[in-house]
């Protein structure tokens, strides 16, 4: 048996982000992706601009996204890993499913903020600050028509990033698994190690070969680190 891993993406990307990761074959691991309003077959729906109203929001579908499993795991990158930790404390309790594992991926802890803003800055800064801040930016960016279509909701998705403050500090009963690139120069291993508070059931830190964005360079990779973790406690056995 399959377990559905809900995957949330990082800022500006749509569901579409995990398409790579979905032409990998695993007996474990079924990649769920969670769609934000705004892009892909969602776009013209209203931005998020704060992750504990999205979550609230995005609940019941994502529920309805893993109906009938008995578990679940989670995954997000960035912007991403924040949703993830706010949907598991959602998902834990209701009861049900269960959620088995937690992955965050470049990002620091909840409680950290990055201390460089985007936010309010002139089109132009606001890319040239994401890109420093990813070390990676969209082709798509470049073509006029497309980046008047893609800046709303990277705007909105980075505000909702950098206003994000955990509204608990209560930790989860819930397995993490923290990932980072090897190389990332965003996100360093003290700050990927900050998810151990985050949890009562553990937390271990892994690094996958590549920057900030080693998921985009290097999916198999990622589905692989997945598979592993899930497959070594039973799930989907």
């Amino acid at each position: 048996m399959q377990i559905p891993v809900l995957c949330f993406p990082f800022a500006g990307a749509g569901a579409s982000a995990f398409r790579r990761c979905q032409e990998y074959g695993s007996d474990t691991v079924l990649i769920t992706p969670v769609q934000l309003p705004g892009r892909e077959e969602r776009f013209g729906e209203p931005l998020y601009t704060d992750v504990v109203s999205a979550v609230d929001d995005l609940l019941p579908t994502v529920l309805d996204q893993v109906a009938g499993s008995p578990a679940v795991a989670l995954f997000g990158h960035s912007l991403g890993a924040v949703l993830a930790y706010e949907m598991t404390h959602r998902i834990s309790a209701l009861g049900g499913p269960e959620v088995v594992k937690l992955f965050v991926s470049g990002s620091p802890g909840p409680w950290t903020q990055r201390e460089t803003r985007a936010t309010g800055l002139t089109d132009d800064e606001f890319l040239q600050q994401v890109k420093e801040f990813a070390g990676y930016t969209h082709p798509a960016l470049e073509h006029p028509d497309l980046r008047e279509m893609l800046l709303p909701p990277l705007r909105a998705d980075v505000e909702m990033h950098e206003n994000y403050r955990a509204p608990s500090e209560m930790p989860l009963d819930v397995p993490i698994v923290s990932i980072r690139g090897e190389v990332d120069e965003l996100v360093d291993r003290a700050q990927a190690a900050e998810w151990d508070a985050a949890t009562t059931a553990g937390c271990r830190q892994v690094e996958l070969p590549g920057g900030h964005m080693y998921l985009v360079d290097s999916p198999a990779g990622l589905v692989r680190l997945l598979d592993e973790e899930l497959a070594a406690q039973g799930v989907g056995r």
